[in-house]
Order: structure tokens, then C-alpha cells, then sequence
């Protein structure tokens, strides 16, 4: 008769594990409440579960009903405006502008209304331009620094996204409704990519993120930043789930395909300088799987950025010096090789 009390027992736990806490909001688990993201919802403290707010009323704003002659008039009053120009203080511009002016000036408020870009975080606040740059020719140029894209929702655990900035520290993000800092599995790989979204927008000092389907992108927080400093990092031991990308090159040791792969990769990693902690282990995996040694690693690192490479120390976080004549790098502080 032991397996059925080993079976009694299993269910016991079971029971316990799925058992309702006393006293709290979750219809799920019984946890606290807060507001969701979503008007008219309430949100789970420990298990992010999502429900509507039943002390939830809908403002409704009563206004004037549309009729023909009203939007005759708005459409009217519109062109009036394009024809007299008074749309150039949107832009903060001034009248009296040369031609070549006015005609970049309505380029540029045509893609201001049409195109508009900005930092904004989905779960406090409704989005808001707070930059937006253009390219010589008008053009608005992405505010985008990296991404990360939901391919599916077979996340079996392990999984974990770091952002990572020199001198600000690491940023962990992981599978595990536990966690403060971790997302929690949807029924879609949509509703995965949103919790992801809402997790990081609610405590990275580093970014915004911005969802878009299963792809959430993301912007640097200050203006000081600098998005070539920036390092996204994803490791996803079980399979892929989901994937990391950086000015168009995917981060992703299975995505490779030959030598050029990781000199693309190498290259993005060298752009401020500098290799993080994050990006030295995805560089090593990278190795791993195209069998490049160290020492050849070395050599492309100083055909590209030289002998002042730095490698941040994942002993003290100082940065260590490269030596070439030993394919390494020496952290002084620590006295050990990197």
C-alpha cells in the first residue's frame, strides 16, 4: 500500500498548490489587486491573472453628432490652414521662409502628422513623442535600438532576457511569474510578448518597449544614453522561443552559418568598444559553434578596434585590458585574466 499513500500524497501537494488564498482579490490565486494596463481591468500582485473590474464605470462623452455640414466646415477650415501655412508652428518655425524652406517644411509636417515616433511607456503612461529625428532627406529616422520577437510560446523554463548598459549595471528579465522581474506564459504567443512588454516597461531604467504582434521593441529611456552602448542579450536553453536582434542582425549562436555571421556580430559587439559580460558569453557560444578558437577571435577583435579594446570584468564589473601576445584580457583590479 505504499504507492497509494505516495499518490494520497501527491494529491495532497496538489491541492495546497492549487489552493485559494483567503482573503485577497485574485479569483485566481486569491492575491492583491492593481490597476491593469487595460481600462476596466484589474491586475494579479503574484500571478499577473487579469480580470474585469467590477466597480469599473465607462465615461462616456457626449458630443455633438457629426452631420455633413459639420465635417463640410472642418474640411474647409483644414485646407484654409495648409494655404496659409499657419501649421508651421507645430515645428516651432517662423513665416517668412524661402521657398526651398517651405517646401522641406511641409515634407516635414506631413511626416510630423503621419509618421510620428516616440518614447512611451504602455504601462503608466499613453504614448507620447518625446523624440523624433530626420535623415538628411526628410526621412524619420527609427528610435528603435534592439528587439526581441516571440517565434513560439513553448517557453518550458530557463528562459531570460538581460539588457545591459557600462557602468549602469545588468537588467535580468526571466520566465517566472515568481519573480518580481519575471513574464508569465499567455495562451498566445502575443499575449506572452505583452507581459514581457509590461514587465520591462514597469522597471527598466534602461528602456521603453513597445509591442508591436510578437515583436517588442525598444528605446532608449534618456536622450544620454547611447544606443550603440546598449547590450540585449537572450538565453533560451530549451529551443527557440524567442530570439534577439540588434541593427538587423539576429543574436542567436543557432543562426549562424559561416565566419562572415560572426564578424557581422563581432562588429556590432565592437561598436562603443566595449564587451560586456553578456556579450563575451554570446560571443564564446558563438565560437562553440563554429569552432573559431580564441586566438582567432583576438585577431578580428584587434583588425577592428585595435589594442584599446575593453572587456568589462565579471568579477568587479572595472574594465580589463587587453594583451595581445597572450589573446586575452587582464583585469588589474582583480588581478585575473578575463
Amino acid at each position: 500500500m505504499a504507492g497509494l499513500g505516495n499518490i494520497r500524497k501527491g494529491r495532497r501537494e496538489a491541492v495546497e498548490n492549487l489552493g485559494f488564498t483567503e482573503g485577497g482579490d485574485c479569483p485566481r490565486c486569491g492575491g492583491e489587486s492593481q490597476p491593469s494596463t487595460m481600462n476596466g481591468y484589474l491586475s494579479c500582485t503574484s500571478c499577473s491573472h487579469e480580470w474585469p473590474d467590477p466597480d469599473y464605470v465607462e465615461e462616456k462623452n457626449q458630443g455633438d453628432l457629426p452631420t455633413y455640414h459639420k465635417d463640410a466646415e472642418l474640411i474647409e477650415e483644414f485646407k484654409r490652414e495648409m494655404s496659409n501655412g499657419s501649421l508651421a508652428g507645430v515645428l516651432g518655425v517662423k513665416k517668412d521662409l524661402s521657398k526651398q524652406q517651405e517646401e522641406s517644411l511641409s515634407r516635414l509636417e506631413d511626416k510630423w502628422m503621419t509618421g510620428m515616433q516616440g518614447h512611451f511607456n504602455t504601462a503608466k503612461e499613453e504614448r507620447k513623442p518625446l523624440m523624433i529625428s530626420f535623415d538628411d532627406d526628410d526621412n524619420i529616422v527609427s528610435t528603435e535600438v534592439a528587439a526581441v520577437t516571440i517565434v513560439a510560446n513553448g517557453f518550458d523554463g530557463g528562459e531570460e532576457i538581460r539588457l545591459e548598459y557600462p557602468g549602469r549595471g545588468t537588467e535580468f528579465y526571466c520566465f517566472n511569474v515568481q519573480d518580481p522581474l519575471g513574464w508569465r506564459r499567455g495562451n498566445t504567443a502575443h499575449d506572452t510578448a505583452r507581459s514581457i512588454t509590461n514587465v520591462i516597461n514597469n522597471n527598466s531604467k534602461l528602456v521603453f518597449a513597445s509591442l508591436e504582434g510578437v515583436r517588442i521593441s525598444f528605446e532608449m529611456r534618456e536622450d544620454d544614453l547611447k544606443p550603440e552602448s546598449l547590450v540585449i542579450f537572450v538565453d533560451d536553453p530549451g529551443g527557440t522561443d524567442i530570439v534577439a536582434e540588434k541593427n538587423g542582425v539576429i543574436l542567436d549562436a543557432r543562426n549562424l552559418q559561416d565566419f562572415e555571421d560572426y564578424r557581422s556580430v563581432v562588429e556590432l559587439v565592437l561598436e562603443d568598444g566595449i564587451i560586456s559580460p553578456s556579450e563575451d558569453q554570446l560571443l564564446w557560444s558563438m565560437r562553440q559553434q563554429l569552432g573559431i578558437d580564441d586566438v582567432y577571435h583576438v585577431q578580428m577583435v584587434l583588425e577592428m578596434c585595435g589594442e584599446n579594446t575593453l572587456k568589462e570584468c565579471t568579477s568587479c564589473g572595472k574594465m580589463a585590458q587587453l594583451y595581445p601576445e597572450y589573446a586575452a584580457w587582464y583585469c588589474q583590479a582583480c588581478e585575473e585574466w578575463c
